[in-house]
């Protein structure tokens, strides 16, 4: 797929207007705080309404405005496409090919893009929290079923740890706690499945391109850590046979604690290099040279999956890479449409079939 056209009203701090991209390289320069980066987001929120920045709908929203519009062209499907988003204080509007949604999930499979930014950088040395929301966002751009599988296990786990909280005060309680079980274990197992099959793909890929960025001096492996033991190779029953008995053994600890302590929410995976873990062995180049595969990983299997290229949104981390990495990423980026920030083009490798834009105080020229 690819981006036709971008406009935007009232939308942070960009002066109301629009771009028309190629379909290759489009490279977004200027200083630091005129709206880079706030660009790439609009650009990253038609798939599916969530900021990478982790900002808040109302944040959208130019100061002293009431609501903020963002309106794209893309080619996906094989057909020309339109999205628009509206955002103001208490709701999100979503239409589609001229057709209000409900969600802005519904533009999940039609819409395809993956984000490398600096904070990606330290996808490494982050918490669990971090790697979970990093192979979610994959599973779920994969797939909307995904999504919602995902989005019913966080309600169905918010309710059992609220119960687990009452049963601590009221033991009688406890016989009830079966009912949540059984519904966390099949959501949960459906989701431990989806993050195995995809973590298996993503691996193997990383691992071709984290040899090539390392002159084949480097091995890069991803392996899930998972809270109920399940392991690669198993199938459905075996994985739930797995969680149920994991949250039985766990009941008491789970009722002391007033949350429950397995299930995928608590899951990891580790990134080892060379067989050791990167995390605690890891140096700053070879942490960057696995996210890097990690990244370029993640839209080759987007690719194959969805039968789209993804677009490729980098955000001021060419600086962030030495020449020959730079090289790397530019080459295997080559059949997607890429948009790159940075702050001065003339520091940057030349590129062939490209179209700059200059962003000044929020205006884009």
């Amino acid at each position: 797929m690819f981006v036709k056209s971008l406009s935007f009203r009232n939308y942070r701090n960009l002066v109301d207007g629009f771009i028309e991209p190629c379909e290759k390289v489009n490279v977004i320069y200027g200083d630091n705080a005129q709206g880079k980066t706030n660009l790439l987001e609009a650009l990253w929120l038609f798939c599916g309404g969530h900021s990478f920045k982790g900002s808040k709908d109302s944040e959208f929203i130019r100061f002293s405005e009431k609501q903020a519009r963002i309106k794209t062209r893309f080619f996906s499907q094989n057909r020309e496409q339109e999205a628009e988003l509206v955002f103001s204080s208490n709701k999100k509007e979503v239409v589609i090919n001229g057709v209000k949604k409900k969600s802005a999930a519904s533009l999940i499979e039609r819409y395809n893009a993956v984000i490398f930014s600096p904070e990606d950088l330290t996808l490494v040395k982050r918490g669990p929290s971090a790697r979970r929301r990093f192979v979610d966002s994959a599973i779920c751009r994969e797939k909307l079923g995904n999504a919602l599988i995902i989005s019913k296990y966080n309600q169905t786990l918010i309710q059992r740890n609220a119960l687990l909280k009452d049963i601590y005060r009221h033991p009688e309680l406890e016989k009830t706690l079966s009912i949540w079980d059984d519904n966390l274990c099949y959501l949960g197992t459906q989701i431990i499945l989806r993050r195995l099959d995809y973590i298996k793909n993503l691996a193997e890929k990383a691992g071709e391109y984290h040899l090539g960025i390392s002159d084949g001096k480097e091995k890069l492996d991803i392996r899930y850590i998972s809270t109920t033991t399940a392991s690669y190779g198993e199938n459905e029953q075996e994985i739930f046979k797995k969680f149920s008995e994991a949250l039985r053994s766990s009941k008491k600890e789970d009722i002391h604690s007033g949350f429950t302590t397995i299930g995928p929410h608590r899951d990891d995976f580790d990134i080892i290099i060379n067989r050791k873990k990167a995390k605690t062995f890891a140096s700053q180049g070879q942490q960057r040279s696995a996210v890097l595969s990690l990244k370029l990983a993640e839209a080759q299997v987007l690719s194959e999956l969805t039968g789209e290229n993804p677009v490729i949104l980098l955000d001021d981390v060419m600086s962030e890479l030495d020449r020959r990495r730079q090289d790397f990423l530019l080459n295997k980026v080559r059949e997607y449409q890429v948009f790159i920030t940075c702050c001065d083009f003339d520091d940057n490798l030349d590129i062939e079939d490209s179209k700059k834009f200059l962003i000044k105080e929020g205006s884009v020229l």
